[in-house]
């Protein structure tokens, strides 16, 4: 018997004849019954929007909203995210079944911002004890620490607002808006990587060729990490829309999409150094200039992101077929 079929057996015995309420039913009837609902409802946004505050109030400790308010690192930052904001475009437009709004698109999307601010604090905390570890500590951090928390504060950008709102109506769903929390949670992690990077405080800087040559380096490496956390993001967001529809096993789906999104994201951080050598060192062997690295750099993370593109594409479109082969005759709201 699953979650849904589950009754007391003093309903399950009964023809629904007899009044259960407070028995073995429950349904708001009186003013106590009122206020009951409308204290959970309180405590329920309240808790909402407590995370929300706080995410805000350590966006602005660590720096993030001074990055994101000066012009100079803004549209650095707005250049490093065109590729990740282009993939996630992509996944919007794979979605079959209907138009999700861009309301909804737009508060995951800086809820995503704002949720990247617990990982960057517990990530911090976490990481002098894998230290003394050396490289093994560093795999395990990656492993065990960077792919779990931020797999995880990702998909509570999607689970804070879009997640139970009607229009999140099918489980391709997830996939979209896990998306556009990556992209924001990358948008933000750029900002921050930059500011660091470009040796500047915010505000120090001019819009003229002088910013290309600061931050151009930077800006493209950022530029290549972040269609990462797009893909990530949209593999776990995808997991959350299947749970939402198969309610009984919620918990064990979710936690099925962290460990797939974790696994790919902490498998990157691993190997990225180590690819883009051997691809430099097969670059240098046939001449090729690889502009102090970057080249090296572009072309593990376009086999690696192209990899696990594909096989998000290919889940996408198992779910599309299927969509296609369920409505055919019927027509479909998209295609």
């Amino acid at each position: 018997m699953t979650a849904k079929e589950r009754t007391d057996p003093v309903e399950g015995a009964t023809d629904g004849s007899s009044d259960l309420y407070d028995i073995a039913t429950w349904e708001e009837r009186s003013s106590l019954d009122g206020l009951a609902v409308a204290i959970y409802r309180l405590l329920s946004a309240s808790a909402r929007w407590g995370l929300i505050l706080l995410a805000f109030l350590l966006l602005v400790g660590i720096g993030g909203f001074s990055a994101l308010t000066d012009p100079a690192i803004g549209l650095l930052t707005v250049l490093s995210a065109i590729p990740a904001l282009g993939l996630a475009a992509y996944v919007y437009a794979t979605d079959i079944t209907t138009d999700e709004p861009l309301t909804l698109l737009v508060v995951t999307f800086l809820l995503g911002v704002l949720t990247a601010n617990f990982a960057a604090v517990l990530n911090g905390i976490a990481q002098p004890y894998f230290r003394p570890l050396q490289f093994l500590g560093t795999v395990l951090f990656f492993f065990l620490v960077v792919g779990p928390i931020e797999e995880t504060v990702k998909l509570l950008a999607v689970r804070l607002y879009a997640y139970g709102d009607d229009s999140f109506d099918a489980v391709l769903d997830g996939a979209v808006y896990g998306a556009m929390a990556g992209l924001g949670f990358a948008f933000i992690e750029n900002a921050l990587y930059i500011t660091q990077n470009v040796g500047a405080a915010p505000g120090e800087l001019d819009l003229g060729l002088g910013l290309v040559g600061m931050g151009g380096g930077i800006t493209a490496v950022r530029a290549l990490a972040g269609p990462g956390h797009v893909i990530y993001s949209a593999f776990a967001g995808y997991y959350l829309g299947l749970a939402k529809f198969n309610p009984e096993h919620r918990g064990p789906i979710v936690i099925k999409g962290l460990l797939i999104a974790a696994a790919i994201h902490a498998t990157y951080n691993t190997t990225v150094g180590i690819g883009a050598g051997l691809f430099d060192l097969a670059f240098g062997a046939l001449g090729i200039p690889t502009f102090g690295g970057l080249l090296a750099f572009f072309a593990y993370v376009v086999v690696y992101d192209g990899v696990f593109g594909l096989l998000l594409l290919r889940k996408i479109n198992r779910y599309r077929a299927a969509y296609r082969s369920a409505h055919a005759g019927a027509g479909v709201p998209r295609t």
